[in-house]
């Protein structure tokens, strides 16, 4: 169980401290912790709280508090477990039910990290949020630079099959983009502040984020388009190979179509063919047939299509 206040900076303090109401407060509890000193948090909820086993990202209002949960994707891994906690405000103050410590870590990195001239809970759950998504441009970079080799791999020919990585991006671009929308249907709740718990100045910081996660998430959707331009990259190059293969083998069946004539010419067994008693047919024939060789590739070059 940790609580802190919000002042200049996110101060260490006790439940006791809070309780006296003289700044906003943070609480980060666990579900059994958050059962048990539920009077002290005097939330009017008239929703049971999803801490046991939060769903996606979003905000319920209640007649007096709102509540809600996170569904993070883990960045290593966007296809694992997401971490999930859940949270409950007013105008006191916030707290996090998280049991694994998630909701934890990223309120560590906001009390290292922020100072804030003009403290308050708009401004603390801002920067809260802003450590959520504070890696995702690098994540894209990163995603534009694999995608960007495997462009380059396409066309010198150097990979053969890029179906599995291309739907595996995919998959991560949707769950990013999933991840965005939830995220603004959140801010979209606090922007409505239907209990007034925010000071309508305040709201800006909202405002904020909403904006970083609409960038965000249209940065998403054109890599997801960015994906499917190297597959139709892919399709193309591939169509392009099985061209030239299909180019070779008529080009050989052309060429070797008047050989096969000759050869079923004297191939049948016609009894007066006076020019196979000839001591010069055979050397003719096999000029004629080197002959229509020669002519037809060089007829095939000069046309380009060898």
């Amino acid at each position: 169980m940790s609580y802190y206040l919000i002042k200049d900076f996110l101060q260490d303090s006790t439940i006791e401290e809070c309780t006296k109401r003289e700044f906003p407060y943070v609480a980060v509890v666990t579900a059994e912790e958050f059962d048990k000193n539920y009077s002290f948090f005097d939330m009017g909820i008239d929703m049971e709280v999803e801490y046991e086993h939060p769903g996606l990202t979003k905000a319920v209002v209640n007649y007096d508090s709102l509540t809600g949960c996170f569904s993070i994707p883990d960045r290593k891994d966007l296809f694992g477990e997401h971490h999930k906690f859940s949270f409950a405000l007013d105008e006191k103050g916030i707290a996090f039910i998280n049991d694994d410590g998630t909701a934890q870590a990223i309120i560590d990195k906001v009390k290292a990290t922020r100072k804030w001239r003009d403290p308050s809970l708009e401004r603390f759950i801002y920067d809260f949020l802003e450590r959520i998504v504070e890696n995702d441009l690098k994540f894209f970079e990163c995603l534009d630079k694999q995608l960007d080799e495997m462009e380059d791999g396409i066309l010198k020919g150097e990979i053969d099959d890029v179906m599995e990585p291309l739907l595996d991006f995919r998959g991560q671009v949707l769950e990013m983009h999933t991840h965005y929308e939830q995220l603004m249907d959140l801010i979209q709740e606090f922007l409505e502040n239907e209990n007034g718990f925010f000071h309508q100045k305040n709201l800006r910081f909202f405002d904020m984020f909403l904006n970083r996660i609409n960038r965000l998430n249209d940065l998403a959707t054109s890599m997801r388009e960015r994906v499917m331009q190297v597959r139709d990259l892919y399709h193309t190059q591939l169509e392009v190979r099985q061209n030239k293969i299909s180019t070779v083998l008529t080009i050989v069946a052309t060429i070797f179509m008047p050989l096969t004539l000759i050869v079923g010419w004297y191939g049948m067994n016609f009894k007066y063919m006076p020019e196979l008693e000839r001591p010069w047919a055979y050397p003719t024939v096999i000029g004629i047939s080197v002959l229509i060789v020669i002519i037809s590739i060089t007829f095939f070059k000069k046309k380009k299509w060898l």
